[in-house]
């Protein structure tokens, strides 16, 4: 049962003031968003800033949700549709990270497209998003694609990712979204 202390011990060290692991749903979202909106709103933090982390949370939080979709038996095996979703928070930003199992030929082009994201400066990210919306390119999953964008543009920050093999087909995809707590 050690496990537990350590757990803790890592907790603190990271910074971490909220962890949601498991499988995720609306139901769920919708806890974990009011778990972290008292939390944000009992911290005294600045109203912009609380916004923009919130905002943040609800695109990861949908990401998740959207994709967890396409898990399920594969080939035989059952994947676990079960993700995790963190927020920690230091002196100088909010950390809102997730991760979840995706397919590993969904990897390629996934990466590109947050390459692409994240090479653009204020101004790209304002037209990419505009070009989106003006296209209306959206995804049998019922997204245009403006979740990352949304989360490049609130948090102003480069989206830190990487991708952990799983098995032969799926990886995990690692989401990092940095918000700074300096007032712009």
């Amino acid at each position: 049962m050690n496990f537990i202390y350590d757990l803790h011990r890592t907790m603190m060290a990271q910074k971490l003031i909220l962890v949601y692991e498991g499988d995720f749903t609306q139901e769920t979202t919708k806890s974990i968003l009011s778990m972290a909106e008292r939390n944000l709103d009992s911290s005294g933090e600045d109203s912009g800033i609380k916004r923009k982390v919130f905002n943040v949370m609800v695109e990861a939080l949908q990401n998740i949700v959207k994709h967890s979709s396409e898990q399920g038996l594969q080939a035989g095996s059952l994947i676990s549709k079960s993700a995790i979703f963190l927020i920690s928070k230091d002196d100088t930003r909010y950390c809102v990270m997730t991760g979840n199992p995706i397919l590993k030929d969904k990897v390629a082009m996934l990466t590109e497209n947050l390459n692409d994201l994240n090479s653009k400066d204020k101004e790209g990210l304002k037209e990419m998003y505009k070009d989106i919306i003006k296209n209306t390119q959206i995804s049998e999953k019922g997204g245009a694609g403006l979740g990352f964008v949304d989360m490049a543009r609130k948090s102003g920050e480069k989206l830190e990712f990487t991708f952990a093999t799983m098995d032969g087909t799926h990886d995990f995809f690692c989401l990092k979204v940095n918000i700074s707590r300096e007032k712009e």
